[in-house]
């Protein structure tokens, strides 16, 4: 079996399924390049052959359309580990490293290695997305793994349970489903490497656990993405700007995502075009129900609610602001300046309410955002090249994207992370082998040259010799060790 059924999960002795992987490990099959590259094709054939039964998971977890599931989960992801396939030979192979003439005759080396045994906690946003994406870096990486889905979406956590062994080595990767006294549990022994992806709250507590164990942590959490906004020269910039706000808001998962816009930032008289774009833009965008994921259970349906409860945030409305509680669905809600002391400023929103706070010039947007927390991503709409360059240069973020927003996380290319409160390590792409991976240097030296200056007893020739080897003047060397002042 390479599943364990949630009613079992509580007593489960886990020593013994971290033993059996570490069995496996040693045994050094997962090294193996062919090993890796037969997994990863597995994660394409799953994804392939089980797209409706995605499909249908993900609408019963979170009311996603099979349009938005593909785009942010199974199209992405597919891409992804094909990505990882044609370059993984590159990847695993050593990488030679520059010495110094004074070594000669000397080979240096940086040989990628996989790190074990690794634990991957996958969140319920985008709970196929999240726990292959990692996956397929740990595989390609030559590790073996648990995966503990996310016990908020249970059907996908059940899907990734039944089908998982049936496409990877069912001895080599195990998936354990269960509620948060299992995670504990797993957090009670030793790892290679944990990636957790969730709030800040739980992450505090993995890395409480890990500290026991002197576990290395990647955390991937959440934060206030802000979205800077610019007065765009022309009608047809300022619409697809207005897209791709709406886009990286409420299209996906309805804004229950940790790189959604959290509010947006713009000039105080540009404030009322933006808002009636958006509000004519988001009538056009979802002419149905059903392209809007829902909210995912009544706890964060309250929580968002509740947001609004606060007089002074009611009054800030200025479209939206209703919420369906039949159907976990909120109306995508605007809201212009609600008070910076607010829990909807203060808060990451992780739902479909975008604050609207304007600034006198935009220029003072770059202050306002280095006093806050760093978040996960910084997005900004403009053509000002000097603007740019304060944001890159003046504030801290996992990453910033101009012109666009959410699309960062989808190239394969760079990397995926944040800094600071919005979490460490990064992955994606090559970077998701890199993550579960030990960088190795290697150094092969000869028994062929000796320089006695290295050694005691000391004196002031030797360290001569010493100062001329630490700056690379390998002439004068020459000229003193045969004698010669130069």
């Amino acid at each position: 079996m390479g599943s364990v059924p949630a009613e079992e999960a509580a007593a489960l002795e886990f020593g013994g399924l971290v033993g059996d992987l570490r069995e496996v490990y040693e045994s050094g099959r997962t090294r193996d390049l062919e090993w890796r590259q037969a997994q990863l094709r597995g994660l394409v054939r799953l994804l392939e052959e089980k797209e409706e039964d995605i499909f249908d998971v993900l609408r019963e977890d979170l009311g996603k359309h099979r349009g938005e599931a593909f785009r942010d989960e199974v199209g992405v992801l597919k891409k992804s580990v094909v990505d990882k396939l044609q370059n993984l030979k590159n990847w695993a192979a050593p990488e030679k490293a520059h010495t110094p003439l004074v070594a000669f005759p000397a080979t240096a080396l940086v040989v990628p290695e996989p790190l074990g045994v690794v634990l991957i906690f996958s969140c319920w946003n985008l709970p196929i997305g999240l726990a292959l994406e990692p996956l397929s870096g740990a595989l390609a990486a030559g590790n073996t793994v648990v995966v503990k889905p996310s016990e908020l979406a249970p059907s996908t956590s059940a899907f990734l349970a039944a089908n998982i062994p049936k496409y990877l080595d069912a001895k080599a990767v195990k998936v354990v489903e269960g509620w948060a006294d299992v995670g504990e549990k797993l957090m009670e022994h030793r790892w290679d490497k944990v990636l957790f992806t969730g709030s800040s709250r739980v992450g505090r507590l993995i890395m409480t656990k890990a500290a026991k164990h002197l576990t290395p942590v990647a955390l991937e959490l959440g934060s206030k993405c802000p979205c800077i906004v610019d007065w765009l020269d022309s009608n047809r910039d300022s619409q697809v700007a207005v897209n791709r706000i709406i886009g990286a808001k409420w299209s996906t998962c309805s804004g229950q995502a940790c790189i959604a816009i959290d509010y947006v930032l713009v000039e105080e008289e540009f404030a009322p075009i933006l808002i009636e774009m958006l509000k004519s833009t988001l009538k056009r965008f979802f002419t149905k129900p059903e392209f809007m994921a829902r909210i995912l259970n009544e706890k964060h349906f309250k929580r968002l609610k509740d947001l609004l409860a606060d007089r002074r945030v009611a009054a800030s409305v200025v479209h939206g602001g209703h919420f369906n509680p039949k159907t976990l669905s909120i109306e995508p809600t605007l809201l212009l300046n609600p008070p910076l002391d607010s829990d909807i400023m203060t808060e990451e929103i992780f739902g479909p309410l975008l604050p609207i706070i304007t600034v006198k010039k935009l220029e003072d947007s770059i202050k306002f955002l280095k006093s806050k927390p760093k978040p996960l991503a910084i997005y900004a709409f403009t053509r000002n090249e000097n603007l740019k360059t304060r944001i890159i240069e003046e504030t801290s973020s996992g990453s910033v994207t101009f012109n666009d927003a959410i699309v960062q996380y989808g190239l394969d290319s760079i990397p995926f992370g944040g800094v600071g409160h919005s979490g460490f390590g990064q992955y994606h792409g090559k970077y998701s082998f890199e993550m579960f991976s030990h960088k190795k240097a290697v150094l092969k030296r000869s028994l062929l040259v000796e320089f006695m200056f290295r050694y005691p007893p000391w004196d002031e020739t030797k360290i001569g010799m010493l100062r001329r080897v630490f700056r690379f003047d390998y002439v004068s060397l020459f000229f003193a060790l045969i004698g010669l002042r130069r």
